[in-house]
């Protein structure tokens, strides 16, 4: 039961909001080559460095619910764990330990969906992220599903791969896709026919969120359902074809390739059979969902005869809607978030940023909930993206999420006000430096702009970070740290988050020496909720992560 924060008789707050700046992507890099970061002119932010209180926070592995510390923070933990002030094992983790368990194929959805294909003598079919990135899926929990179908005697099933290039190396799919064809081969013995049926880049087809570009969710289902596109003998050879055709390009942006025999493709999806959408991250996994759920009701594009399947979700991806209907394993129940604490106070809340963000400082900062807690005292607001590759336009729309955001600090309508600028995250993933070290730059502009409308309210704010990204451009040798070069020489784009630390910066122009200018180090991201709840001017709830603050 969440109940009205208590105020804090020490400390009232400040006479304008508290603002928290969320610059997705943006941390503190290991190595000198490659860091866009520090390479970048933000004369804003070094002042920021050079006269604010700083500290670094944990946002990856453990700090974040991930299984270990090598596994990289992502956008949906990090939103996560600074809403909810806690941390709570995420979605890799219950999923290895729902299968080490046994728990997932002793459920009844994963029960319903193997009798489905027996009794119809269908094809279990399987779409997701084929990578071990770890942010949305990992490719072992799909080996784990394929060696128990066949232990529980399905005889067919197709793999419908969503190639990564994102959160691994941006041209490493072959590094996936030739030791998975092996290992295919050898679960095919006894009568099993387990395929590669179709596949294509995760920008390009099916992976869209947050309704930016439906048109890839179409030329996904076209790709899986219906064996609609260009023809190969293998995924081999579809992605070195490709690469070939298109030079330059990555492997997130791959055209589709359909497996085909005779002119034939072997993996459509059909009456009778079973679908799993192996991902177990929500945001990208929502649309094809959709597709595949929703009745004659649904008006995104024309999908044709809809096949009658048993469908499921590694996850619930929306705990409030129920989507997707069925699921395998039970995502964590994150409760008494830092927006239903402030709700319940009365405090007035605005959350922006543009399309690409706009889920995870809303979605995901509630704790995978969509709505508000109380329409009356709280505003979303929503800035169209750009549709086109971000390289293209790498400021994106951080100027104008500021421009609405200077307007709100001045208004006295709001107590707490929480943006996220995507472009470190977003731009960082096209592997683009020179588009990255713009993004920066552009995004630093915006820093300075807000910097004098919190001086001129009285406001606070603190900048941070979900994740590291734009901070980890090049791939590097690990035991040497040298960068990795292609055979002419440049350095090889690194795509996917980092291990980094990120920032936290406070930036109070009002300070009469409350607290120490030396902040808490060695804490996580977490920790931000509680920091931004008593500055406000209340208690944070008591397992809440401590605040990086120091009061006197």
């Amino acid at each position: 039961m969440v109940k009205a924060l208590d105020k804090n008789s020490k400390w009232q707050g400040r006479k304008g909001p508290v603002v928290l700046v969320i610059m997705d992507g943006v941390g503190y890099g290991k190595y000198t080559e490659g860091d866009a970061v520090a390479d970048s002119h933000m004369e804003a932010l070094a002042e920021f460095h050079n006269t604010c209180p700083v500290t670094k926070l944990k946002a990856h592995g453990t700090a974040v619910g991930l299984p270990s510390d090598d596994d990289m923070g992502n956008s949906e933990v990090g939103h996560n764990a600074i809403g909810c002030g806690r941390v709570f094992s995420q979605g890799a983790m219950l999923v290895s330990n729902s299968i080490k368990s046994g728990a997932m194929f002793e459920g009844d959805t994963w029960k319903k969906l193997i009798s489905n294909v027996q009794s119809h003598k269908g094809k279990l079919h399987f779409i997701g992220l084929f990578s071990d990135g770890n942010v949305h899926s990992h490719i072992d929990h799909l080996k784990a599903m394929l060696e128990r179908a066949k232990a529980d005697g399905v005889a067919t099933a197709r793999i419908h791969t969503l190639i990564d290039g994102r959160d691994v190396g941006e041209t490493s799919a072959l590094d996936y896709i030739d030791p998975f064809e092996e290992y295919l081969t050898s679960l095919n013995t006894d009568g099993t026919d387990f395929r590669i049926a179709s596949g294509g880049g995760r920008m390009f087809i099916t992976m869209d969120r947050y309704n930016a570009d439906w048109s890839m969710v179409e030329r996904g289902w076209k790709v899986h359902v219906r064996g609609e596109g260009r023809q190969f003998v293998s995924a081999h050879e579809g992605i070195e074809t490709w690469r070939k055709e298109i030079p330059g390009i990555i492997d997130q942006d791959l055209k589709e390739f359909i497996i085909a025999e005779n002119g034939k493709p072997i993996g459509t999806i059909n009456d009778g059979d079973s679908v799993i959408f192996f991902n177990f991250r929500g945001d990208r996994a929502l649309e094809l969902t959709a597709a595949f759920e929703s009745g004659s009701d649904f008006d995104k594009f024309d999908r044709g005869a809809v096949p009658k399947v048993e469908y499921a979700g590694m996850m619930e991806y929306d705990g409030d809607l129920h989507i997707p209907a069925q699921y395998l394993v039970t995502p964590p129940a994150i409760d008494r978030t830092m927006g239903e604490y402030l709700a319940k106070t009365g405090v007035r809340t605005l959350a922006i940023s543009e399309t690409q963000k706009y889920g995870h400082v809303t979605y995901f900062f509630n704790g995978n909930k969509l709505g508000k807690f109380d329409e009356k005292l709280e505003t979303y607001v929503e800035i169209k993206s750009d549709v086109l590759p971000f390289e293209q336009r790498p400021w994106m729309k951080c100027a104008e999420i500021t421009d609405y955001v200077i307007e709100a600090i001045s208004s006295d309508k709001y107590d707490f006000i929480r943006l996220n600028f995507p472009n470190g995250d977003m731009v960082g993933h096209t592997g683009v430096y020179q588009a990255v070290l713009c993004s920066m730059e552009g995004m630093d502009l915006q820093l300075a702009r807000l910097k004098k409308a919190v001086a001129a309210a009285g406001a606070v704010m603190i900048m941070t970070a979900d994740h590291g990204n734009a901070d980890d451009m090049f791939e590097h040798n690990k035991k040497t740290g040298e960068v990795s070069r292609k055979e002419n020489g440049s350095a090889k784009a690194k795509t996917s988050h980092s291990l980094n630390p990120v920032p936290c910066i406070l930036y109070d122009p009002d300070t009469k020496g409350e607290y120490s200018q030396t902040l808490k180090e060695g804490l996580g991201i977490s920790s931000l909720a509680a920091t931004c709840i008593e500055l406000m001017g209340y208690k944070a709830p008591d397992d809440y992560d401590t605040s990086v603050l120091n009061w006197k």
